[in-house]
């Protein structure tokens, strides 16, 4: 799976680096990636080659790459901001809003919020056919007036890989930029309680997190760089064992998905091993270095149900956590960059 040709190490002589990066997706958390993408928008020393994102992480990357055809980085980088800053305009419509005490008290939370409870298991019970049959979806509405498909078909300087689940097979598809449009789009972000499944081609598609979240091979096989820094808002581990029906819901749905990514990053060490060991050196073949901007402790107290959350004060919370996240990561290990990957994949998806 980690098979690159090696005349391709992805490192310029100027000392910018090339890398590729891996969003996941996350519904609302998908914030924290903007605040991450707006930090490293703004990094000179960076280029990104490749981007592969599934649901909130292929919105972003579509929106990212309107505004860099559009005109380049800050441009990118307004993008993003004026399509979260319309997420969050359209709170008073959500379903689901804290209880007062919790807005009181600053809890970003559900505890005590009867309309997430409500929602939560009315979802549960009623299929989105039923409840929705005119199949209406405002982020279909929003990813038109922010992502210009034409242009990022057309927008050669990157590659773009969104991923979805075929409803029919339970196999992961991955749109590639030629083929992205608003039923890809949709398609990857697609949750069978709350959205139809989307169809492309006569094929039925579900949201991409539950193959691929995000997927890492279009990165192994379609792009140069072997840098793959992944923006994980998933939290991989919880210290407590989940309790109520919501939480033990919330943590099915975070093991979910992550599962394929664990799936992907333990195959890498294994070929990264074969390699060490000299196993695999007929010269075809190099390590994939793996990075990840994380913020896990804050992510994880904030909880799976949050996902729904579009309040501005919330989605500006995880844009600042992004950013300082990024902030931090750059700081620690922009140099690691073309050299040694940043994670230590064995102790965090093996042991």
């Amino acid at each position: 799976m980690t098979r690159i040709e090696t005349e391709t190490q992805g490192n310029r002589t100027d000392g910018v680096r090339r890398v590729n990066l891996a969003l996941q997706g996350g519904g609302s958390h998908g914030a924290f990636t903007w605040g991450v993408l707006d930090r490293l928008l703004q990094e000179e020393r960076l280029e990104f080659e490749g981007v592969s994102g599934t649901s909130a992480g292929a919105v972003n990357a579509l929106v990212m790459a309107t505004g860099l055809a559009r005109g380049g980085r800050e441009e990118a980088r307004r993008a993003l901001g004026q399509f979260w800053m319309a997420i969050a305009e359209m709170h008073p419509l959500a379903p689901v809003k804290r209880h007062p005490l919790d807005v009181v008290f600053g809890r970003f939370g559900f505890d005590l919020s009867w309309s997430y409870h409500w929602f939560a298991s009315f979802t549960h019970l009623v299929s989105p056919y039923q409840w929705n049959p005119l199949n209406i979806n405002p982020l279909r509405d929003l990813i038109n007036k922010h992502v210009d498909f034409e242009k990022v078909r057309s927008f050669e300087k990157m590659k773009f890989f969104v991923s979805a689940t075929s409803v029919e097979t339970g196999r992961i598809k991955v749109f590639q930029r030629h083929e992205m449009t608003e039923s890809a789009l949709l398609a990857s972000t697609a949750l069978p309680m709350m959205f139809h499944a989307v169809e492309v081609e006569g094929e039925h598609f579900w949201d991409g997190g539950f193959v691929g979240n995000p997927a890492l091979f279009p990165l192994f096989y379609e792009c140069q760089s072997q840098d793959i820094v992944i923006v994980q808002i998933n939290p991989l581990k919880r210290e407590a064992v989940p309790k109520s029906i919501f939480e033990i819901q919330d943590r099915m749905s975070e093991i979910s998905f992550n599962a394929s990514l664990a799936s992907e990053l333990r195959a890498v060490h294994f070929v990264n091993r074969l390699i060490q060991k000299g196993a695999l050196s007929d010269g075809r073949y190099h390590p994939v270095l793996v990075h990840m901007i994380e913020s896990e402790t804050e992510m994880r107290g904030l909880g799976s149900a949050t996902k729904l959350l579009i309040e501005p004060s919330f989605i500006k919370h995880l844009y600042e956590l992004g950013h300082q996240a990024a902030e931090s990561w750059l700081k620690e290990n922009f140099e690691a960059l073309g050299s040694r990957s940043t994670v230590d994949i064995r102790s965090r998806f093996l042991e």
